[in-house]
């Protein structure tokens, strides 16, 4: 079975031989196919940071095991690792985590295990980078959040907590401000969940779990979040097992996966050979798992694990009186465990069971699309503007182009409203986004717009629109604070 590997930069080597190196002890039946990603491929000039072979070399095989990488500052390049996953479609990031023996936190010494998998949206919200400066002053990202990306992501989140055994699958969300957004997200957790009647499903406010999560962490089994969210509630979660060394990623899409460490590429040591690799170890043993290596991967884990219960450790953890050994001797150590059963935490030696990767050859691109159930209507249109003028002042002239299908109905600036009731006490800055509706509610269609739009330029510079559409009777779009 042949997958392709990216060592990556800095420490990324280094980690990446000590784990091929306990592979190999450990008679894993992989072949690897070492591809060209990373900082250097940037600096010779390829601006998604891989080459095209590297990228038709893992579209062939279907599977990408990689170490950490860096994306150059200030080229107003990518991130390699966000363009991995998109470009691919890796819809689902999966990261367990969960208390090892022999790295201590505050919740190992108190006695409070954890085993929490986060499973975040990895393609849409605002990691589609999508960002434009409206004024000198105001920058604007847009935020994508789609049914079918969610629909895709939650649903390998219910399969999974259910072939797992989980007890618990909670959404965290923001809905109760992101209404449409979140809200969307939220309503597909629920339309899920009632396929799975026998998960508890519930829900949380993504502040209130961040609060949860480091006072109760072992009240939590899966946890489901759209991308942003789940970036940093997953690193949240690092942080209560030991940190990003201690941190398994895998990244799964319908016929390419991507499992990786997430922590940095560590410049300061690199070539120093003093990088604890157990991140990227843990993400490659979920790799032998997703490939049907049950017995290669119990038999490196259970090493794994007795190796840190006997105090063994890199530099960055353990037992400082123990002294520290360096990425070779670790990787060493660890291959001298093999077969030996842990204490705690021991993995069942299951029979390998591999499995075809899924690298089917596709001549176009998936549209995904849900059926359209509701009578869609277009029934005015928010005009951002730019303007260093007084509400009252902005109003009088907007209302001059209402013509005879617009109302004025409000004027925003960052969203409060501003006109035609507010307060003085508002700051502004020079954007804002003037509302029209259509008179008594009635259609419009986009040359109605566009008539709008060109009239309302003779007066304001406009730098950006949205339609204002319905959707059987229900507003598809947000009020200002305020309104």
């Amino acid at each position: 079975m042949k997958i392709a590997v990216a060592k990556g930069d800095g420490i990324g080597p280094e980690i990446m031989d000590a784990v091929l190196k306990i592979f190999n002890a450990g008679k894993v039946p992989l072949e690897y196919t070492f591809v060209d990603m990373g900082k250097w491929v940037f600096d010779k000039g390829f601006s998604n940071g891989m080459t095209p072979e590297a990228k038709h070399t893992i579209e062939e095989l279907g599977l990408l095991f990689k170490g950490p990488m860096e994306t150059p500052k200030g080229k107003g390049v990518k991130s390699v690792n966000v363009t991995a996953r998109k470009t691919w479609n890796t819809y689902a990031n999966k990261r367990v985590f969960q208390s090892l023996h022999g790295v201590d936190t505050v919740f190992s010494k108190a006695g409070i295990p954890i085993d929490i998998t986060i499973v975040r949206e990895n393609i849409e919200d605002t990691y589609g980078g999508i960002e434009h400066m409206l004024t000198q002053d105001v920058a604007l990202s847009r935020r994508f959040i789609t049914r079918p990306g969610s629909l895709q992501v939650i649903k390998y989140a219910f399969e999974m907590a259910k072939k797992n055994g989980a007890r618990r699958i909670t959404c965290g969300h923001k809905a109760n401000i992101m209404k449409l957004t979140d809200g969307l997200f939220l309503e597909c957790f629920q339309e899920v969940a009632k396929e799975y009647p026998e998960l508890r499903s519930d829900d949380i406010i993504v502040d209130d779990l961040a609060m949860k999560l480091v006072v109760r962490p072992q009240d939590f089994d899966v946890v489901v979040l759209t991308n942003l969210q789940g970036d940093i509630i997953s690193d949240l979660c690092a942080g209560l097992v030991g940190g990003l060394g201690f941190a398994p990623s895998a990244n799964i899409g319908d016929h390419i996966a991507i499992f990786e460490a997430v922590h940095g590429t560590a410049p300061d040591i690199a070539g120093r050979n003093i990088a604890n690799p157990t991140a990227l170890l843990l993400s490659g043993i979920a790799m032998l798992r997703h490939l049907g290596l049950m017995e290669n991967a119990a038999i490196i884990e259970n090493a794994l694990l007795y190796t840190l219960e006997q105090g063994v450790h890199t530099g960055d953890f353990g037992d400082k009186s123990i002294p520290a050994l360096n990425t070779t001797a670790f990787a060493d150590a660890i291959i001298g465990a093999f077969g030996k059963t842990p204490v705690h935490m021991a993995r069942p030696l299951l029979p390998n069971a591999p499995v075809t990767q899924t690298a089917f050859k596709l001549n176009s691109n998936e549209m995904m699309v849900t059926e359209e159930t509701q009578q869609e209507m277009i029934v005015g249109v928010d005009l951002f503007i730019e303007s260093s003028g007084q509400p009252d002042f902005i109003a009088k002239k907007c209302q001059r182009h209402a013509g005879v299908k617009f109302n004025l109905i409000s004027i925003s600036n960052r969203g409060t409203q501003v006109w035609p009731t507010g307060s003085v006490y508002t700051n502004l800055v020079n954007q804002y986004n003037v509302r029209f509706e259509s008179i008594d509610g009635s259609p419009l269609n986009q040359q109605d717009v566009l008539g709008l739009y060109v009239s309302l330029s003779g007066d304001f510079r406009i730098c950006s629109s949205e339609l204002l559409n319905m959707w059987g009777g229900k507003k598809a779009y947000s009020l200002a604070q305020g309104q």
